[in-house]
């Protein structure tokens, strides 16, 4: 078991928080974050691309490149692995593993749930030391229907998929329900209208995501600061100093 996998304790859950940049990604590690992982709307949103549309293959592999060898664990939000061909998703697991990412999250984007387990295969075969966190959107993007839920999880496991994660699933009965189902980590997405970390390590879930909310509260105290500022109000809340972030590029 890889030092990253060991992290994914249900009852005790990785609280994973996800940068977009270097910077983000250095100040979460330099408040005691031992592992991270990438927002692909962060990095999607920061560069003027659509996310989840497979544009952004070229930046989240700049951003492994930039934080594989930093000291803590990354884990890279790959959308649906920007193709679906199962052996150019096995061939960018390689390059990910290459720079010293431990992690790869795939989305299944509601598609056929063979070929998503199909592309998990060639991940696991391409670079067998990488946690393969496989995502399906039946409850992000779909209808939520639980026994589509549950035969999508069941075939990405057996194509062998390190945890499963539903993001958009909030329902304690049915998080408890799979915690209890598969032998393998669940991650859940962390939101304000969902229960807290603590239910959710009650829960017995393993591993609670941020997603992309670091990076809209960053833009939201962006938007803040600067109504204050316009507004003849001092802005509140805290900021680190010029020197401080100059500082995170060495």
């Amino acid at each position: 078991m890889t030092a990253f996998a060991r992290l994914h304790r249900p009852g005790e859950p990785l609280l994973l928080p996800c940068a977009w940049d270097h910077a983000s990604a250095l100040v979460l590690a330099g408040h005691g974050f031992r592992a991270l992982g990438t927002t692909s709307l962060g990095v999607a949103a920061a560069a003027g691309l659509p996310d989840g549309a497979a544009a952004t293959r070229d930046e989240t592999l700049r951003l492994a490149l930039t934080l594989g060898s930093a000291p803590f664990l990354l884990s890279v939000d790959a959308e649906d692995g920007f193709s679906d061909d199962p052996d150019e998703v096995g061939e960018l697991a390689r390059q990910l593993a290459a720079v010293g990412a431990v992690g790869i999250n795939l989305e299944d984007t509601l598609g056929p749930a063979t070929r998503h387990a199909a592309k998990i295969a060639a991940v696991r075969r391409a670079a067998p030391g990488l946690f393969v966190n496989a995502r399906t959107d039946t409850h992000w993007s779909g209808d939520g229907d639980w026994s589509d839920t549950l035969r999508r999880l069941d075939a990405y496991r057996e194509a062998g998929a390190d945890g499963v994660f539903v993001p958009g699933l909030t329902d304690p009965a049915r998080i408890a329900s799979l915690t209890a189902r598969f032998d393998v980590p669940l991650n859940i997405l962390y939101t304000p209208a969902g229960p807290s970390l603590a239910h959710l390590a009650d829960l017995g879930v393993a591993r609670v995501s941020l997603g992309s909310l670091l990076y809209r509260r960053a833009l939201g105290a962006a938007l803040e600061t600067a109504a204050d500022l316009r507004a003849g109000r001092d802005p509140g809340g805290p900021a680190p100093t010029y020197d401080e972030v100059r500082a995170l590029t060495g």
